[in-house]
């Protein structure tokens, strides 16, 4: 029996290579593609794949967040995180969110597949190093609000923008700010975004 597959990924060029690639494995069908998370969802219902790839950063909505309604909601379904971001918090995110596996893009083909068979079968693929890096950099040392803070930050928001969009007043926004730059041993606000992103933290 092969391996129904579906693959998400909002970069064409990817996803047709990934699809190219997996295609060329005797025991592995790749039954669609999605662009985007929301796609995803809505097409694993439809395919009944056994494995869904997921790439991390996705628009609609994220493959952290569609691999969780794909857990919760289609029975069976094993979910493999593929990322070019190998970042520790994103790792820790997609298990919780029920992954199955996380490895990064520039896994060879032979290792991703492989991935996929083991996933399929049930068992849990981690890319090692990546596991190592998460264990090192532990839990985001950052609250709920600190983190949304920060994320408008790391877009480039001002703190007046900021305290309009997260409805909060400018001294709130500053003392969220002032904090963060602490909890990431930061300098500015850009460098503690910088090291949020860098952690995976922002998601």
């Amino acid at each position: 029996m092969s391996i129904r597959v579906v693959l998400a990924d909002d970069q064409a060029l990817v996803r047709g290579a990934l699809a190219a690639l997996l295609d060329l494995e005797p025991d592995i069908d790749v039954v669609g593609e999605a662009g985007d998370g929301a796609e995803a969802v809505s097409l694993a219902a439809r395919a009944a794949p056994d494995v869904v790839l997921l790439d991390v950063d996705m628009p609609v909505k994220d493959g952290i967040t569609a691999c969780a309604e794909i857990t919760a909601g289609i029975p069976g379904v094993r979910v493999l995180m593929v990322t070019t971001f190998g970042r520790p918090g994103y790792l820790r995110h997609a298990m919780q969110a029920g992954a199955s596996g996380f490895v990064v893009k520039d896994t060879p083909a032979r290792q991703l597949a492989e991935a996929v068979r083991r996933v399929a079968s049930g068992l849990r693929v981690v890319d090692p190093a990546l596991a190592a890096e998460s264990l090192t950099a532990g839990e985001s040392p950052l609250t709920e609000r600190e983190t949304d803070v920060l994320r408008e930050a790391a877009g480039g928001g001002t703190v007046a923008s900021i305290a309009r969009t997260l409805f909060l007043s400018e001294g709130t926004v500053r003392n969220y700010l002032s904090s963060a730059i602490g909890k990431t041993g930061a300098a500015t606000r850009a460098e503690a975004a910088r090291i949020a992103e860098e952690n995976g933290w922002l998601l």
